[in-house]
């Protein structure tokens, strides 16, 4: 009975309203995070002494980027059959639309994978390469730092929402989703939010200890931007945290029941290999 006592009974109304504006609590969570993230590389470009010119297109790429792969990323990892069983159900899939027997009505994005939306990001942070020439290392590395926050921030949308929940446990400080079910869950997106929280930290503390060391034999630390050191330990950190947090969550999709692995570790491995292997490569600034 005390334990019962202890839970936090979590049923957040969906939306809010500023005056004769009503917005959604999710769409406002991706919003500020974007937005932090958006600050905190432009302060990173100046603190480096990039030319302005060339940060004005680095928001519109990566919002593209991490929409669109976050999108498609659910649709073909989690309900390929669904999307594309039918041209309605692709055009589902490409448009924010769903078909109904009175029409199309607008829905919003309602499925985005974290998985998808960082390989989006890393395309689209590619082509902003190419049309910019700068070095693809370097904006990796400044991404990085700033990912931390825009994660931390899209799973506090997933908890207003009360998606993505997790599994019934007893502990103390477990959320009970009213608007799924009475039980006491694991609040998995909340562990994911602090987590990406503390990443954004640790981030800014290493950055700001090494831009301050000098270089030796002039050849920088190897925690330098631009040597891959911190895309790799992002990719490592986000993606072995996101790996052990899955046991704590509920199956998202059907076909995961039974799984050894379910699909958010499986998409998991290749991320946390490659984030390793950027580590181990950004040895003395050398890349």
């Amino acid at each position: 009975m005390m334990n019962e006592l202890m839970y936090i009974i979590w049923n957040p109304q969906e939306t809010f309203s500023l005056g004769f504006i009503h917005l959604r609590w999710y769409s406002m969570c991706w919003l500020i995070g974007l937005v932090s993230a958006y600050f905190v590389v432009r302060w990173l470009y100046k603190d480096q002494k990039v030319k302005d010119e060339l940060f004005e297109p680095l928001f519109i790429y990566c919002f593209i980027g991490i929409l669109v792969g976050a999108r498609l990323g659910h649709c073909l990892f989690y309900e390929p059959g669904y999307y594309l069983s039918s041209f309605q159900h692709f055009m589902e899939m490409l448009l924010p639309l769903k078909k109904t027997a009175e029409g199309w009505h607008y829905t919003g994005y309602a499925g985005l994978a974290s998985h998808g939306g960082t390989l989006g990001l890393m395309i689209a942070l590619w082509l902003y390469c190419r049309r910019t020439k700068m070095n693809l290392w370097h904006v990796l590395d400044n991404i990085a730092i700033a990912t931390g926050i825009t994660a931390c921030f899209i799973r506090l949308g997933n908890l207003m929402n009360s998606e993505i929940i997790g599994k019934p446990t007893d502990v103390p400080w477990a959320f009970i989703f009213e608007r799924v079910d009475q039980l006491p869950r694991h609040p998995g997106q909340l562990y994911e939010a602090i987590a990406y929280a503390l990443l954004f930290t640790i981030m800014l503390l290493i950055y700001n200890h090494y831009k301050k060391q000098p270089a030796i034999d002039g050849q920088q630390p190897r925690a330098t931007v631009g040597t891959g050191f911190y895309f790799g330990l992002c990719l490592t950190y986000i993606f072995t945290f996101r790996f052990f947090i899955e046991y704590t969550k509920a199956d998202q999709v059907d076909f995961e029941s039974g799984m050894l692995f379910n699909m958010g570790q499986l998409l998991s491995v290749p991320f946390i290999i490659l984030g390793i292997v950027c580590m181990m490569k950004s040895k003395k600034g050398k890349r």
